[in-house]
């Protein structure tokens, strides 16, 4: 039964993924946490930096999500519900979206999809850094690494460095 809940569950997110795996986080968190209760707001956020810190597709937290559930089979079957549905519509719509690359309304949908999809990530990176930042110093650290991340092109992988020696010496 469960199984069947995680199918259904990761191919609804799948369809529902436009924009990139990042906009659907909230709907993703919202399932997990609230609506199936297979995990604390708190473990959610752990698995999505233990995702992040890996290497490979953003999307990582999928397969941890569907090992936290259901072990092996929950990995399977949430990985192959997610990315399966999402890879077939985005071969077919490729096709598609091809036969109109002169078209001008091709570009105007484009640029009015634009802020729909950063405003997605925005809410997605307001539901981790929520679930993520319980105490002051933790919210200082949020802070500290967004804006470093944002506005002075520390690369990624040296704002994960610091924020989690932020973590270590300070907590």
């Amino acid at each position: 039964m469960i199984l069947w809940t995680l199918v259904v569950v990761f191919t609804q997110l799948s369809v529902l993924a436009f924009g990139g795996g990042n906009a659907i986080l909230p709907e993703m968190q919202h399932q997990v946490v609230t609506v199936h209760q297979w995990m604390t707001a708190e473990q959610f956020s752990s698995l999505f930096a233990m995702a992040q810190a890996a290497p490979g597709p953003n999307m990582m937290i999928v397969p941890l999500v569907g090992w936290h559930v259901a072990g092996p089979a929950g990995l399977l079957v949430t990985s192959l519900a997610k990315f399966g549905p999402s890879s077939i519509i985005t071969i077919y719509a490729l096709k598609f979206w091809q036969r109109f690359k002169a078209h001008p309304l091709r570009a105007r949908f484009e640029k009015a999809l634009k802020p729909i999809t950063v405003g997605l990530v925005l809410v997605s990176a307001w539901l981790i850094a929520d679930a993520s930042a319980q105490n002051a110093l933790l919210v200082l650290i949020v802070i500290l690494t967004a804006i470093l991340g944002m506005f002075k092109k520390v690369h990624p992988l040296w704002v994960m460095a610091l924020g989690a020696g932020l973590g270590i010496c300070l907590l």
